[in-house]
């Protein structure tokens, strides 16, 4: 059993009270995932105000990173990949994990980082995505991060009650793997490991044993090949054995999807100025306005999506 959320702000006033808004909707969700939670936040610019800087200009891409050590060398593993790259890249350590910026491809800074420092865990690439997961109770994961402060376009999250892995911080989600896509997750698929296998040829590199990583490879690989958001969730109906609810991120929007069993609960409300979903209503009780919002239940099979084609 796991709790997940996400918010997209229609609103452009609204967008510098993203985290305010997302975090309680987060924190509800913790009797349904109190051993870890994580959230991506979309977002262009530098990275949280939180935490210690060294360099504050926007890049063309970005790239958050974990690695357990919170006194590791950001700065050395930046000029090193400045270096490599033949570009200044600018870093934001935010408690365990950090934020790097500079003005090349996010396809590169991941390669780069596969190739020179596996050990350390990429959480996201892209533009506009970052995510930040960690062991414990939501809302202490979130005061780590500074959510409250957070603005942005829109947020999802997901907290975890483990039952198929180990309790880390890498089999928290979100999970990412292309560009500004991520995606949280709950259920379990059973054929993962054969799905995982046939990512593996086409070049995808997983980093944990989660079933949710292997979805979102999935959805990237799919992406890669020329298909729509819209048309890579549709091939998952047919590809993916097991039972879930998925709410995917992109840079535009987000998206949400429920096996056509649809055993996993969900529900969306929306206004004109947010739409938002979650495991249970009480995650969205409290956001403005939702006393006039259409509330609905998701079909099983059947894709809403905001901001994504």
């Amino acid at each position: 059993m796991c709790g997940i959320v996400g918010l997209y702000l229609k609103d452009p006033e609204l967008r510098g009270k993203l985290g305010a808004f997302f975090g309680p909707m987060l924190a509800e969700m913790t009797d349904r995932g109190p051993d870890s939670a994580g959230f991506a936040v979309y977002r262009d610019g530098a990275s949280s105000d939180a935490g210690e800087t060294g360099g504050g200009e926007t890049g063309a891409a970005k790239a958050s990173l974990y690695d357990p050590d919170e006194r590791f060398d950001w700065a050395a593993l930046a000029q090193a990949m400045g270096d490599d790259l033949g570009t200044r890249i600018a870093w934001d350590r935010v408690a365990s994990h950090a934020v790097l910026r500079g003005a090349v491809r996010a396809k590169a800074m991941r390669d780069w980082l596969t190739a020179n420092r596996p050990e350390v865990r990429v959480m996201s690439t892209g533009t506009s995505l970052e995510i930040y997961k960690e062991i414990g109770l939501p809302a202490d994961v979130m005061a780590r991060f500074g959510v409250p402060q957070m603005t942005g376009t829109h947020m999802i999250g997901h907290t975890r009650m483990a039952t198929e892995s180990a309790v880390t911080t890498e089999g928290a989600h979100p999970f990412n793997t292309g560009e500004d896509l991520c995606l949280v997750h709950n259920g379990s698929l059973s054929n993962h490991e054969s799905l995982k296998r046939m990512l593996r040829r086409e070049g995808l590199v997983f980093q944990t044993e989660n079933d949710s990583e292997v979805a979102a490879g999935y959805l990237a690989w799919r992406l890669s090949q020329g298909a729509s958001l819209t048309e890579a969730l549709e091939a998952g109906l047919k590809d993916f054995d097991g039972f879930y609810t998925f709410t995917v991120g992109t840079r535009e929007g987000f998206a949400v999807i429920r096996d056509p069993i649809a055993c996993k609960p969900a529900v969306m409300a929306e206004t004109d100025r947010w739409v938002a979903m979650a495991s249970e209503f009480r995650a969205l009780a409290r956001l403005p306005g939702v006393e006039d919002a259409r509330v609905w239940e998701p079909k099983p099979a059947t894709i809403y999506s905001w901001g994504t084609a």
